[in-house]
């Protein structure tokens, strides 16, 4: 109790955890001379104590008391270890600071960190009056505001620890010094201390490297169904074996060591290859796991799924073969209830039997249209007598179907009437117009064969015009519509709507491929080129009905011909067949009052200057209306004439000495018999070859073919 001591030159002191250990932290000496004391907490223990009567010690207190107060200054009453506190010792300590002068009670746990600071902050008061007055709180109310307190503490280090820490081999040593600054970490140290800010860090740290095992584990157990496939991807191998002894097998595979990795160091999880950067192999010890026995469970089921349903395929296609029910053409909802039973519905998806049933009934198709070729070569006397434009009239096509249709090869085709027509349209244009383009055989045409051969021994080999555009050997017509205000729109709904369902047109009894661009734009935009990565034209259809129109045309030209100068296809570009039309959308004025006879001099002039084709309204193209079917089909045909007449052919000459061999070079063909065919065209190819080509004669060595 006494209120003037004397320390000098002793060191100050804080907490046990320091004696011993003074070295280590900051060395605070006691001030020379005399200390005054400017108050007191009388400190009282509420806990149970062994072998203590709280009685005797509250006696104890009251005689310190007395003591205290002769003193005059301050005092505090303390009530310790209140987190272990009886309520009776609690409620007889309230009581004795209320019997002597109202004495300021302060419920604390140091254990806990409860009102510590409160203490003697309520003490610095009394020294002080002039600082504010502290709000004392009873223990357990100060205890929940402590635990809130140090919850959003542990949050917001918690957040720190998880930005600063990454990677699961951080050590705490380092992470504390990047930590020491941020208010996070020194609020959590100053509530908690740095043994359990050490402890969630330790957390955290086993948390990361927790999912970097799992991550690798999903990885390796995504690689396994692959690594199976891989080593054994027969069912007979593995049908009746367990996964013990398929391990065995797997270890003899010559590509073992590509998917799998046997570890020294097992289980693979507990070691460093968990850490490795090259560790994309599996461990083998993973096949011990559940998961990995069960996906190799589900890669025998796979297999085995596999196998059923090769068969149900091979079972579904051979009943397609026998079956009678399944014609050309019939369409797959007809003839579902006559090859489908349950085993098929159990096993195969239905895009899988649709897909095996369109090619079964490709190749039907195909032989159905085989068959009828030879067909109409046995009936040729049926198509003698026709116009000269080889179309055949109703009553004529109506003759041919009598006539052949009590054959079982024209009854096949039932079901495929258009394309039944379209073969009978091809082969009547073939036996007036007989070219290697219309020919049945086409491509396999001993004509076709014949240019190849030539072709690459002359200086000017032939060219279709409409090989470039179509590659794969499909009559095809790629045409651009240009005009202004509709009228390119208008007249290719026209057309397509004279085509068949999948965009064919007959030209000259030929089926064709019609491909329409209709242009109405500038053509220098990529939308509006005539000319596309996927759309190379072989004519362009002009058309116009007024003058703004006509000059929309005739520029549109010119820039489309400018912008192909210079590059390699410039030439079929600027030789591009043109056929420019007088018209008029439906629905009509008078053309804005621009006569007739002036809008056909005015579209003269510019087909003159642009040396195209123009179509005058008295040759059939009508003033005020569209192009009926029969003018289209003129259109058309001329297109084909012009890209006809673009082919490169031999000289004249040679031409002529060809001929004169040409049936034996064909009879050789067919025979077989190259050596005289290089016999035969050998002189005639040397004369007039740019380039010397001697052929083999006899020895074969520079045979033809």
């Amino acid at each position: 109790a006494a209120t003037k001591l004397a320390s000098a030159e002793k060191l100050m002191y804080f907490c046990t955890d320091q004696l011993g250990l003074e070295q280590d932290f900051e060395q605070k000496q006691m001030p020379e001379g005399k200390l005054l004391v400017d108050g007191f907490l009388l400190c009282v223990d509420v806990s149970r104590g062994m072998n203590r009567n709280f009685d005797e010690q509250l006696k104890f207190v009251s005689n310190l008391y007395n003591q205290l107060g002769k003193t005059k200054k301050p005092l505090v009453v303390v009530l310790t270890k209140c987190d272990e506190g009886v309520e009776r010792y609690i409620r007889d300590a309230h009581a004795f600071a209320l019997s002597k002068k109202n004495l300021q009670v302060v419920e604390t746990s140091a254990r806990s960190n409860v009102n510590v600071e409160l203490a003697f902050g309520t003490l610095l008061q009394l020294v002080d009056k002039s600082r504010a007055k502290a709000k004392i709180l009873p223990y357990f109310e100060a205890l929940k505001q402590q635990s809130q307190q140090i919850a959003a503490a542990k949050d917001r280090y918690e957040w720190l620890v998880g930005r600063v820490v990454k990677n699961h081999n951080e050590l705490w040593a380092n992470v504390s010094r990047k930590m020491l600054s941020c208010p996070e970490y020194q609020d959590y140290v100053y509530l908690e201390g740095t043994q359990k800010a050490k402890k969630l860090f330790l957390q955290h740290v086993h948390r990361l490297k927790q999912e970097h095992i799992e991550r690798r584990r999903k990885a390796y157990l995504a690689l396994l169904p692959q690594a199976l496939e891989a080593l054994v991807p027969e069912l007979e191998e593995i049908d009746h074996l367990s996964l013990s002894k398929v391990k065995k097998l797997l270890e003899a595979k010559q590509d073992f060591s590509k998917w799998f990795v046997v570890l020294e160091e097992t289980p693979w999880d507990a070691g460093g290859h968990v850490d490795a950067a090259e560790a994309e192999r599996i461990p083998f010890d993973l096949l011990e796991s559940q998961a990995a026995e069960q996906l190799y469970e589900a890669h025998l089921e796979k297999l085995r799924t596999e196998r059923k349903r090769a068969e149900m395929r091979k079972a579904f296609k051979e009943n397609l073969e026998t079956s009678p029910f399944i014609t050309p053409g019939k369409p797959w909802e007809e003839a579902r209830s006559f090859i489908m039973n349950e085993d098929f519905y159990m096993w195969l998806e239905e895009v899988t039997y649709l897909e095996i049933y369109g090619r079964h009934q490709k190749q039907l198709i195909e032989k159905a249209k085989e068959d009828f070729q030879e067909l109409l070569l046995e009936y040729s006397e049926l198509f003698y007598e026709l116009e000269l434009d080889a179309k055949p009239s109703k009553e004529k096509m109506g003759v041919i179907q009598e006539v052949l249709g009590e054959e079982q090869r024209f009854k096949a085709l039932q079901k495929l009437q258009a394309e039944r027509d379209a073969l009978i349209l091809k082969h009547i244009h073939f036996v007036y117009h007989p070219t290697k383009e219309t020919c049945p055989s086409c491509p396999h045409c001993v004509d076709t064969k014949v240019e190849q051969l030539l072709g690459p021994r002359s200086g000017r080999p032939a060219k279709n015009p409409l090989a470039d555009a179509n590659p794969g050997g499909v009559d095809r017509i790629n045409l651009v519509i240009l005009g202004k205000d509709g009228l390119a729109r208008e007249l290719a709904n026209e057309i397509r709507a004279l085509c068949t369902n999948d965009d064919k047109y007959v030209v000259e009894g030929k089926m064709y491929e019609l491909a329409l661009r209709p242009i109405e734009g500038n053509v220098r935009l990529p939308v509006n080129a005539f000319q596309t990565p996927t759309f190379q034209p072989h004519g362009c259809l002009c058309l116009y009905n007024s003058k703004e129109s006509l000059s929309y045309v005739a520029e549109s030209i010119e820039k489309s011909r400018e912008a192909t100068l210079g590059r390699r296809d410039n030439h079929s570009a600027t030789h591009l067949p043109l056929s420019l039309v007088l018209v008029n959308k439906r629905g009509g004025g008078d053309g804005g009052g621009e006569t007739l006879q002036s809008l056909v001099q005015q579209g003269q002039q510019v087909a003159s200057r642009l040396q195209c084709l123009f179509l005058e309204p008295s040759s059939g193209v009508g003033y005020g209306r569209g192009l009926n079917e029969k003018q289209i089909s003129q259109v058309l045909k001329g297109l084909l004439d012009s890209k006809r007449n673009l082919n490169l052919l031999p000289s004249s000459s040679a031409l002529k000495d060809l001929a004169e061999v040409d049936l034996r070079v064909v009879m050789c063909l067919m025979c077989g018999d190259l050596l005289r065919v290089d016999e035969l065209l050998g002189p005639i190819l040397q004369a007039h070859s740019s380039r010397p080509a001697p052929l083999g004669g006899g020895g074969g060595g520079g045979s033809v073919l």
